[in-house]
């Protein structure tokens, strides 16, 4: 059996994933309009929407819905 590859992580989640997005909004840029455009806008917004839920959930001030 093969040994599972560990990786220690230098960056939390959070911060990688707005580093993901404000990667592609910065290719998004030099992109003409249209879908490949379109494409890499939407993956920028899905991750930075990842980081803030992130946060949220790791915010010592959540409740639990009543």
């Amino acid at each position: 059996m093969s040994k599972r590859r560990r990786i220690k992580q230098t960056l939390s989640l959070e911060e990688r994933l707005a580093e993901e997005a404000r990667r592609l909004r910065e290719e998004a840029e030099l992109l003409p309009h249209g879908p490949v455009r379109d494409a890499a806008l939407r993956k920028a917004r899905q991750a930075e929407t990842g980081s803030h839920l992130s946060e949220w959930l790791r915010s010592p001030g959540l409740q639990p819905p009543e």
